[in-house]
């Protein structure tokens, strides 16, 4: 057996964090393993030339799904000097196919893969950028690290919180460059901005705001299990996920939809904002305490995440309040909710003034009165930034190392978490629930009216009030309520199983 078909073997973990099997694993096996699975990495090519390109070798990467995101790294990473593409993959045989002949078109030899197993074994690739659904994420990164790859991966870089911090484990471990794709932390004009917050130019800071006001119309509603197109591998597109019937009229995107895969519009677009308040706190940590309040409202069909929701993260500093609306501004219209004129973005609430971000490259200073008193805007290339810490090996080169993607995803993972738990109340019950809790309570009436603005009945159709949770935030495990830790993980299908052992 080569090195690299013994690493293969051994990145097939079946074990799961809640797996019996972990209780009478044989420690002779686990060492036996351990040993093979670090020699066959030590002696990868890739891994080897990784490390050794210095300053000016070139750097051969791979891309990993690009029906959407993945079309900007193939763009992106093209732009960056130094870098040659070597490898596509992805489950659906036509966009591979598509995508392999148009790089045979521009006179790039590429080899196209359909299973990232098979690609990770060459000892061709230094770096892969992952821009598959969520629930392949991190499994994705961990195998590749093992295999001596560094990586760039996509928000948010976890399905759930537990493989996120598996993910950050096996880039320490293995001395791997693993960035976040959440690209406002290369935004120089947002850097300055967060940094003049730092000065205490605003003086005491109250909160931190998240929008992610975005249409999200109806995905409809089948009768019955649909077929997956006949191009697409759906054993490898389910991976880690369970392989149930298609019960959705698309199978691309609307992936987004549903928990099995997704972690809706918090995890999607709103990632980016999430990560934008926590840098506003700089909180080096998930919340000690989350709860949430939404729905799926205004319309029914087949998707299950929350189309509606606002997730209140008490940190002891200052609070973090996020709100998803996926309903335009009223029924009929194609506008969309701003908040001081923000829809998708972050506001930072401080005693003397507030910063305004409400796109991905500048920021704007705005004192008690609203009035504009400084602006800061520029940007820079975030997949340059990555292939710069490539080159140097410094993590710290990182503008968004992937301990910034856990800790931001893991923010979403738990907003989710506590809405997934709740159950439906009337109006009245939810805000005298929220009674003592100013900021929950502010948005939740600015909710009520959007949703009155389209047509929705909270008496008919009434809102999910979440449990609020409790979490040990070294641990990352939520303090005496066994179903929420439970969903901190989940029953991985073999053998597309998150590693233990990273």
């Amino acid at each position: 057996m080569t090195g690299r078909r013994k690493w293969l073997k051994n990145t097939r973990n079946t074990s799961t964090p809640n797996d019996p099997i972990m209780k009478t694993f044989n420690r002779r096996q686990f060492l036996k393993n351990s040993i093979l699975t670090a020699a066959s990495i030590s002696v990868l090519p890739g891994f080897t030339r990784a490390r050794a390109g210095g300053a000016n070798g070139e750097i051969r990467y791979a891309v990993i799904g690009f029906n959407g995101r993945g079309r900007d790294h193939l763009k992106e990473m093209g732009e960056v000097k130094g870098t040659r593409l070597v490898a596509l993959c992805d489950v659906d045989r036509s966009i591979l196919d598509r995508e392999v002949q148009q790089c045979e078109r521009r006179g790039e030899k590429v080899q196209g893969f359909t299973d990232v197993r098979k690609l990770l074994e060459s000892p061709d690739i230094d770096v892969v950028t992952i821009a598959t659904p969520n629930h392949w994420h991190s499994l994705v990164a961990i195998w590749a690290i093992q295999a001596g790859k560094d990586v760039y991966v996509e928000k948010p870089v976890s399905h759930n919180v537990w493989e996120g911090r598996q993910l950050v484990k096996a880039a320490r471990k293995h001395n791997r460059i693993v960035q976040t794709g959440t690209q406002c932390r290369s935004s120089t004009g947002i850097q300055e901005a967060i940094e003049y917050l730092r000065q205490g130019n605003l003086g005491k800071l109250i909160r931190a705001r998240g929008f992610c006001y975005k249409r999200r119309p109806s995905i409809g509603k089948v009768d019955g299990a649909q077929t997956p197109p006949a191009s697409v591998d759906y054993d490898l597109w389910c991976g880690p996920a369970p392989k149930d019937a298609l019960m959705r009229k698309r199978l691309h995107y609307d992936w987004h939809w549903v928990w099995p895969t997704g972690n809706g519009d918090l995890g999607n677009q709103g990632i980016h904002q999430m990560d934008l308040c926590r840098w506003i706190l700089g909180e080096p940590e998930l919340s000690p305490r989350v709860w949430s309040v939404g729905g799926r409202l205004g319309y029914v069909d087949d998707g299950t995440t929350p189309n509606t929701l606002i997730a209140f993260h008490d940190y002891a500093r200052a609070p973090l309040i996020f709100e998803v609306r996926g309903l335009p501004t009223a029924t009929g219209s194609k506008e969309m909710d701003r908040y001081h004129g923000v829809d998708i973005g972050a506001i930072a609430d401080c005693e003397g003034g507030s910063i305004v971000i409400g796109n991905y490259t500048s920021a704007t200073v705005l004192d008690k009165e609203g009035k504009e008193i400084k602006k800061f805007s520029g940007s820079s290339s975030h997949f340059a930034n990555f292939i710069g810490a490539v080159r140097s090996r410094k993590t710290s080169d990182l503008k968004a190392d992937i301990l910034e993607g856990h800790l931001s995803s893991g923010l979403c993972h738990t907003g989710n978490i506590s809405y997934r738990l709740g159950k439906v109340h009337s109006p009245e019950e939810i805000r005298e629930a929220v009674r003592s809790t100013p900021d929950l309570a502010e948005s939740i009436g600015r909710m009520e009216q959007h949703l009155g603005a389209n047509n929705v009945d909270l008496h008919t159709t009434p809102a999910t009030l979440g449990v609020a949770l409790q979490m040990d935030t070294n641990a990352e495990r939520f303090k005496g309520n066994h179903q929420a830790n439970q969903l901190l993980t989940r029953e991985y299908r073999q053998p597309f199983v998150v590693p233990v052992k990273v």
